[in-house]
């Protein structure tokens, strides 16, 4: 029987590859009718496109599907990149809403796999383009600070704790200090740094200008942004980002009635998730259309952080819409919504 498509899908771990063959026959069934692991090295990829050729007829169009795990895939699509392949690499949170639409009641990488085989089998999906050299090193220098930024917090707190001592040991106060003062120097250097990359990045400063207009946001969020998203690469509208990011919301049902409270999913990106928490804060406090949905939410349920999350989606949301476009914030939408829709339907 002819065979029309052909997909290669792929779970991605740090230290293995779990690897599944499906295809679409010319009645327009789908099969999956291989599976395999290897080793998430070169050895192992090697490995891997040899057994692919093998399973696989070279005249039928052949792609291969991932998804995006972190930084584990990233070697292997890089390296699949290089040797000419057709490679899409999807959202977790696609993958994981595709699953439960499919009669899988164990969730294993076996089933992961084939999950990942028959969504490539079923859509069109765009072929990867390896993302700009600058937002990978934005995204290495944003989570070497945000990690400076958190052992920093963690010595301050041993700081005042050693403080709070009836009788404090001045050596421990004097190193802790001093470390506190090292890693304020390397949160410099690496802002430094991150200004040194885009400074003749012309595109990437104009970017940045547009999601800066927006109230609350600053320069270093934007690269925040801009970096874990690798330039709204995968994003194709705000829902996917808002899930992407973790702003999704999840609630338990049984029959018509609610058994647990909605909440967010938190199954994202925790790096977005934090990046938005004092922008939100400024935009509710000096932005008065900001001030005026934080309220009304506030007095709709009376949760303040509740409210506050929201502020924080409609912000992320809003940095893509202003990507997208190419425009900045204009605080005066309200008079304008025809000429701007999509900003007004995130506001």
């Amino acid at each position: 029987m002819k065979i029309l498509k052909q997909v290669v899908g792929v779970d991605v771990a740090q230290k293995e590859l779990v690897v599944s063959l499906g295809k679409i026959n010319e009645d327009l069934s789908k099969e999956v009718y291989a599976n395999k692991v290897f080793s998430n090295k070169e050895s192992g990829i090697v490995a891997l496109l040899k057994w692919i050729k093998k399973h696989t007829l070279e005249d039928v169009k052949l792609s291969i599907v991932m998804e995006a795990t972190g930084v584990y895939h990233q070697k292997f699509a890089y390296y699949l990149n290089d040797k000419g392949y057709a490679v899409s690499i999807v959202l977790p949170n696609k993958i994981s809403n595709y699953m439960r639409t499919l009669e899988t009641k164990t969730i294993t990488d076996k089933t992961c796999a084939e999950a990942i085989t028959l969504f490539g089998l079923e859509r069109n999906l765009d072929v990867w383009q390896r993302p700009k050299p600058i937002y990978k090193l934005l995204l290495q220098l944003t989570r070497e600070r945000e990690q400076i930024v958190e052992e920093r917090s963690m010595v301050k707190n041993q700081l005042h704790a050693e403080e709070a001592e009836a009788e404090p040991n001045t050596g421990s106060l004097k190193r802790l200090k001093l470390r506190i003062k090292f890693l304020n120097q390397q949160e410099q250097e690496i802002k430094s740094e991150i200004d040194s990359y885009i400074k003749n990045e012309n595109e990437i400063k104009n970017q940045l200008e547009n999601v800066t207009s927006i109230p609350g946001v600053g320069k270093l969020t934007a690269v925040i942004i801009l970096a874990e998203t690798n330039g709204f690469e995968l994003i194709r509208n705000k829902r996917q980002l808002a899930s992407y990011a973790g702003f999704d919301i999840k609630e338990k049902q049984s029959g018509t009635s609610v058994k647990g409270k909605p909440k967010i999913s938190k199954k994202g990106n925790r790096y977005l998730r934090k990046a938005m928490h004092l922008p939100s804060l400024t935009a509710v406090k000096y932005d008065e259309k900001f001030k005026e949905i934080y309220i009304r939410l506030v007095s709709k349920h009376g949760i303040k952080m509740k409210a506050l999350i929201a502020i924080q989606r409609k912000l992320l949301e809003l940095t893509y819409i202003l990507f997208k476009n190419n425009t900045k914030y204009n605080k005066g939408f309200e008079s304008n919504k025809r000429e701007q829709p999509e900003m007004a339907a995130a506001l």
